[in-house]
């Protein structure tokens, strides 16, 4: 054991702002831990939130994963205190902003990185990076660029919700079917080609469907930015890393799901010449990301929670989300009318499929989901026409028992009623 100092009498003591922060943080931590571990079961989950305290809202038990909708995910302590130590100063934005690049550089083996405003704001960023270059009248006319070249050409199946902020940034999505089809469409005016990373995990892939590294490929062959979107891809954490080595112009991933960063950031890195364009895009400069700004606290907490999350055994991480899910699914079972199963997902890990007969349990899965979200404890999962999927790798100690409780009562009694 470090044997402190014994202290000086003659001086006295002196307590900084840091410090107080400090232990105020930890005191704080040490007072939910606790009231955590005596909760009276009687109370309501969450009864005691600054939710409900201050906006009269009860918090959701969430039995997903990161999802922007419900929050994002529950940043580790060590964030949280590096976010308020940050608080304390002020700092020249281009610098930090320039420091925290090279450290996302460094984790992914880019040559160059920034902090975006959430994966969004990265795929904005991206759109306008590979438009305007750093000619600095191209920045100026964003959203609405003059120029031909301000295409973004996408394979059809490669389209989804969020796309639309390659828009944003001022560009035109151009759609191809089939490899011969996007292969005809390159052109002068084509300023990048767009990729969603998670069609490496679809199940039933429609025919032709292009990976990243085949997307990669047409555009090293034709000199075409490729831009990959991975916001989602954690794990695996050599996501951080593969599609680098593959060769993508620019990559995207969320600082606030698997990284466990604030829920406002984004990580964007690739070449330095099309990085270095992004950040004349972005905030502090008042180009068309200024309105995505981050925080200098925010920037300090993702990359401490990066570099907490490059330390960790991810294969025990893992296990401890699965041994939730199996015991779950174990505690589902014995139900009439109810099937729940462990399987393990696309992305590797656990989670609890299950399904029901609407003719033993008369609702469908809306009204189910409707039910167990205005309940006590408020369960969120994922839904569909079929069931639910239940994930726990966002469930603090403890409440996969207080989620399984509240799911077999409602099976077994609320649903039959």
């Amino acid at each position: 054991m470090r044997m402190l100092p014994a202290p000086d009498p003659s001086r006295p003591l002196e307590l900084t702002r840091r410090g107080l922060v400090a232990a105020l943080s930890g005191l704080a931590s040490a007072l939910s831990a606790a009231a955590a571990k005596l909760q009276d079961p009687s109370f309501p989950f969450g009864h005691d939130s600054i939710y409900t305290r201050l906006f009269g809202i009860r918090p959701l038990l969430s039995c997903r994963a990161h999802t922007t909708v419900i929050g994002g995910s529950r940043m580790p302590e060590e964030v949280l205190r590096a976010m308020a130590e940050a608080n304390e100063y002020f700092v020249d934005m281009h610098e930090l902003n320039a420091a925290a690049g090279r450290r996302i550089a460094e984790v992914t083996g880019a040559e160059a990185g920034l902090v975006t405003a959430g994966s969004f704001s990265g795929m904005v960023l991206a759109a306008a990076a590979c438009l305007t270059g750093t000619d600095p009248e191209k920045i100026a006319q964003l959203p609405h660029p003059s120029w031909d070249k301000r295409e973004c050409l996408m394979q059809k199946a490669h389209r989804f919700g969020y796309d639309c902020a390659f828009r944003a940034g001022g560009a035109t999505i151009v759609e191809a079917e089939t490899r011969e089809e996007l292969v005809a469409r390159i052109s002068p005016r084509t300023a990048f080609i767009a990729v969603l990373a998670s069609v490496e995990r679809s199940k039933n892939p429609p025919p032709g469907l292009l990976m990243p590294a085949d997307l990669v490929a047409i555009g090293k062959q034709h000199g075409v930015p490729v831009v990959i979107d991975a916001a989602s891809e954690l794990p695996p954490v050599d996501t951080l890393t593969r599609y680098v080595k593959m060769g993508a112009d620019l990559v995207i991933v969320s600082g606030g799901k698997g990284i466990l960063g604030p829920q406002s950031t984004g990580l964007l890195f690739g070449r330095k010449d099309l990085i270095e364009a992004a950040t004349l895009n972005h905030s502090p400069y008042t180009a068309i990301g200024r309105g995505m700004k981050v925080g200098k606290e925010e920037i300090v907490g993702l990359i401490v929670a990066l570099n907490r999350y490059l330390k960790l055994d991810h294969e025990t991480v893992m296990e401890t989300w699965n041994r939730k899910a199996r015991w779950m699914a174990e505690q589902l079972q014995e139900i009439p009318g109810l099937r729940a199963e462990y399987r393990i997902n696309a992305y590797g890990f656990g989670e609890v499929r299950f399904e029901w007969d609407q003719k033993i349990i008369p609702l469908t899965p809306r009204q189910v989901q409707e039910r167990l979200k205005s309940g006590e404890p408020r369960i969120v999962y994922y839904e569909d026409d079929r069931g639910g999927t239940i994930q726990t790798r966002t469930m603090e100690d403890g409440e996969e028992i207080v989620a399984a409780r509240r799911l077999r009562r409602f099976f077994l009694e609320e649903a039959r009623a």
